[in-house]
């Protein structure tokens, strides 16, 4: 016991001494940049004194040595700030924990990357600030681009497509709507409207007024308010007071509000009816005995006169992480020292500056890499840095202003996103920010509703939307004025009243003309309007096309449209004659005298075997005839007439194909195309095609094209299918050639992001899925189509009619062939002896002697014409293409001739 006692005598008399035998200062300098009369430099102050005094009250820390804080007020100006921390770098500071605002800290740290004497703050958020260009600049909360991704989230959350950002015109909150710009970007949204306001605290009640003012005719009525109590307070006192506090506002503020409310109670009825059902954040720091402790310890350490908030424990932690860093430093053995800048000396030049006074911190890198690597609790929570020097799993709050409290209606974390589950019960999770997984509790928005307001309205205060309508001088079923009147009808018009019955809101509107009446009117003009603002939507049969989304939004498609070829239908007229139409008459001739050659040839060949090739001339020039006309019709030559006019459907029909087949043939042809006037196919043609444009003629009426085409003024017509199927359903004169050769669809313009275009797209959708589209298209389109439409080709069936010429000549030959036949066996009747005849036993009656020549025709030939007759019938079996195992000389000439 006398060693340990004389050992603290000795401690208490010399001071500590480290392992490497340097002497422990007995105090180690730092100092704090604030402006006292804010929230943050109230609570700030109170919590690092505080933290000072137990840092200094453990022995286990710095041992002998005590920590020195001493503040400077920077009273809402940067050249204070300025100043106070030129005066800490005369007076051996080791670091300061501050400045409180960005717009010092982006200065301050170039002076700190000169003198390495690291900043610390809890308050200087801004996402700018980064550890590349300020190395010596350690934020110790999470920066605003972790609560600008909380917001971001939230909106996206409830749906919303854009927002207004009102926010005080310094680095730090300049810079956190920046963030939050790029978060909504990610989630395709946006901030429609930026309204800037004069630096905390310098902005007037009127300024405030001209900006709210301009915020009321904009469309957007999501509100993001990011900026300081002072000036978001009166923010909010003057929305009130506009009506800007009701039913179908949404405002969100950042973490400024959640700091108002739980440093500043009570507060005042008029404050806490300028913020009911504002969302706020508040940094979420998890619950612990030593923050329970130092909770209850607050009241005393105030004395009532402030609340504690979020960053008043950032600020006691910050304390107790330069104190571990300390630590560390003097247990390396670094001594506590400072030497001249040698720049700075060499400036003084007798001057009143005395910058020769600033001093450089010659372990400051080390201190630096020492709160880098820091690994401690606090009361917020783990604290330690990644390489990005930002803190482990930031997190927040989110918080429903209500009447005379705050609801906490969910967390946000950078691990899983939003939820209701506390973040200390996230982490024990694997991470999940899909969309599914977002959720947070029921909301009582402005004006006392829970339901999620559109979070947007009509521009120009509500009043009626104008809608273009074009003036359409044909295919007035799309669209058209009722007798002249402004009241329009048509198919579109169906398909947009549809729609917007379906929206959950009303919207007002009416529909405006455009277009003189005589000619149909620029459907790319009208798009511009929208554009320009001349309308505030155009309905009609607008196709979808590249050029015009780049300055329109476009609803879902509502039909399919794509651009087509049309052409005439020249198919040819059957007749009697028309068998013939496979030969030329030259080619009747040549064919004719090639047969009978054969025949000739195949006489002089079976002349001297053949008896059936001899006998009289008359009988011989019969053979020959029949020979080649047999060789001419019978199927089994390959070049015979039935087997050329077994081709003949095919040659009928390949006389009905038109010239035009489709829009390849029009892009290498020579030929005038129509278009119709006001259409997109004119530059689509021109400009995608490099069809030249005196190739092109503008029609302005179906009746048009029909003229046009009938008398050839153009090959063909271009124009959209949905125009061209109602034309087509009125002039079957005509058929489509080819494929649909670009795609596309009509759809309602809006203006871009406006979110009407998306409402009404979700509308359109459903329309489809419950079948009324269907019906809207069957009411005002349906018509009954041509035989041939749709197909490429006529495909023509041959009918008897066609064949009848030569069935009569068929038929003429058979009756000359039967009338000889009748004639040669009547002939022979006469020439018959007499014994051949029975003895009549009815006289020479008419009766009786037809009687007897039909028993003589049906009567047997004797033996050798039998053979005869079977050699003649071999020779046709021959002729008809029967075969057998042995084949004569006969057939072998025959077959080889053939």
């Amino acid at each position: 016991m006398n060693l340990v006692l004389l050992l603290s005598i000795f401690i208490l008399c010399f001071g500590a001494v480290d392992s490497g035998g340097t002497s422990r200062p007995k105090v180690v300098n730092i100092g704090g940049i604030f402006t006292f009369p804010t929230i943050a430099g109230k609570v700030s102050r109170i919590a690092i004194k505080a933290a000072v005094q137990d840092v200094n009250s453990d022995k286990s820390i710095l041992g002998g040595t005590k920590l020195s804080i001493s503040f400077h007020n920077s009273n809402f100006s940067g050249f204070l700030g300025i100043i106070g921390a030129l005066r800490y770098m005369e007076s051996d500071t080791v670091a300061i924990i501050g400045p409180q605002h960005a717009a010092m800290a982006h200065v301050l740290s170039h002076l700190s990357n000169e003198l390495h004497v690291p900043f610390l703050s809890f308050t200087a958020l801004d996402p700018s600030l980064t550890s590349l260009q300020y190395p010596y600049f350690v934020q110790t909360a999470p920066n605003d681009q972790y609560q600008m991704t909380a917001i971001a989230d939230m909106i996206n959350y409830f749906g919303w497509a854009d927002v207004i950002a009102i926010y005080t015109d310094d680095d730090q909150s300049r810079n956190g709507v920046v963030s939050l710009g790029d978060r909504l970007v990610e989630r395709r949204c946006k901030i429609s409207y930026k309204a800037a306001l004069p630096p905390d605290p310098s902005a007037t009640r009127n300024e405030v007024k001209d900006q709210l003012a301009k915020i009321q005719i904009k469309e957007s009525r999501v509100i993001v308010v990011h900026t300081y109590s002072k000036t978001g307070l009166l923010i909010f006192d003057v929305a009130n007071e506009l009506g800007m506090m009701e039913e179908g506002y949404v405002w969100i503020a950042s973490a400024w509000l959640s700091t108002v409310l739980d440093s500043t109670s009570p507060l005042s009825p008029n404050t806490y009816n300028s913020i009911k059902g504002a969302l706020t954040l508040r940094p979420h720091t998890p619950d612990s005995k030593r923050k329970r402790d130092f909770i209850s310890r607050w009241n005393q350490l105030s004395n009532g006169t402030i609340g504690l908030n979020a960053y008043g424990l950032y600020a006691y932690d910050t304390v107790w992480l330069l104190a571990h860093a300390v630590k560390l430093l003097l247990e390396k053995g670094v001594t506590i020292s400072f030497s001249n800048h040698t720049g700075l000396s060499k400036l003084d030049g007798g001057g009143t500056m005395n910058l020769g006074k600033l001093s450089v911190f010659d372990g400051g890198e080390e201190l630096l890499d020492n709160i880098l690597k820091t690994n401690m609790v606090g009361l917020t929570g783990p604290l330690r840095f990644h390489q990005d020097r930002s803190p482990t799993n930031p997190s927040y709050e989110i918080i429903n202003v209500i009447e005379n409290g705050n609801l906490r209606i969910g967390y946000w974390t950078n691990y899983s996103g939003l939820s209701v589950m506390s973040p200390e019960i996230l982490y024990t999770k694997p991470p999940n920010r899909s969309i599914s997984n977002q959720h947070l509790y029921n909301v009582i928005w402005p004006g006392g509703t829970m339901d999620t307001p559109r979070g947007w309205v009509f521009p120009n205060n509500g009043k009626q939307l104008r809608i273009g309508v074009p003036y359409r001088v044909s295919y007035r079923e799309f669209v058209s004025p009722v007798n002249g009147s402004n009241v329009v009808q048509g198919y579109c018009i169906d398909v947009f009243l549809a729609a917007i019955k379906l929206l959950p809101y009303p919207v007002p509107y009416r529909f405006i003309l455009f277009g003189d009446g005589k000619q149909n009117p620029s459907y790319h003009e009208l798009a511009n309007m929208v554009a320009s603002g001349e309308f505030d939507a155009a309905v009609g049969d607008i196709t979808i096309v590249t050029n015009r989304t780049r300055t329109v939004d476009f609803t879902q498609p509502y039909i399919e449209s794509g651009l087509v070829v049309v052409a005439p239908v020249r198919k040819l007229n059957s007749s009697a004659w028309a068998f013939s139409r496979p030969f030329t008459p030259m080619m009747w001739t040549v064919t004719s005298a090639f047969f009978l050659s054969v025949g000739a040839v195949v006489w002089i060949l079976e002349h001297r075997t053949n008896d059936e090739f001899r006998g009289p001339p008359k009988k011989q020039i019969i053979t020959i005839l029949w020979f080649g006309f047999s060789t001419m019709f019978f199927a089994h030559s390959k070049s015979s007439i039935p087997a050329i006019y077994s081709y003949f459907p095919n040659v009928e029909r390949t006389a009905a194909i038109f010239p035009i087949t489709g829009i390849d043939s029009l892009i290498t042809g020579n030929e005038r195309i129509g278009y119709q006037v006001g259409s997109f196919a004119e530059n689509y043609l021109i400009e995608e095609l490099n069809i030249p444009k005196s190739r092109l003629m503008a029609l302005g009426s179906p009746q048009a094209y029909a003229t046009a085409l009938e008398q050839g003024t153009v090959a063909a017509v271009v124009d959209e299918r949905s125009y061209i199927e109602h034309f087509l359903s009125k002039h079957c004169k005509f058929s489509i050639r080819g494929q649909e050769f670009t795609r596309s669809g009509w759809g309602f313009a809006f203006p871009r992001d406006s979110p009407l275009a998306i409402d009404m797209s979700t509308a359109i959708l459903t329309l489809s899925e419950n079948g009324e589209l269907q019906k809207l298209h069957n009411i005002w389109l349906s018509r009954k189509a041509c035989p041939w439409q749709g197909s490429d080709v006529v495909s023509e069936q041959l009918q008897l009619q066609s064949f009848s010429g030569l069935f009569l000549i068929c038929g003429c030959v058979c009756i000359f062939a039967l009338l000889m036949h009748t004639c040669l066996m009547l002939h022979k009747f006469r020439q018959h002896p007499p014994e051949v005849h029975e003895p009549s036993r009815h006289g020479s009656s008419p009766s009786a002697r037809l009687q007897t020549f039909l028993s003589f025709v049906d009567k047997k030939e004797d033996q050798s014409r039998k053979r005869s007759k079977r050699k003649w019938k071999d020779t046709l079996s021959i002729s008809y293409g029967t075969e057998d195992g042995s084949m004569n000389a006969s057939k072998r000439t025959q077959m080889g001739i053939s």
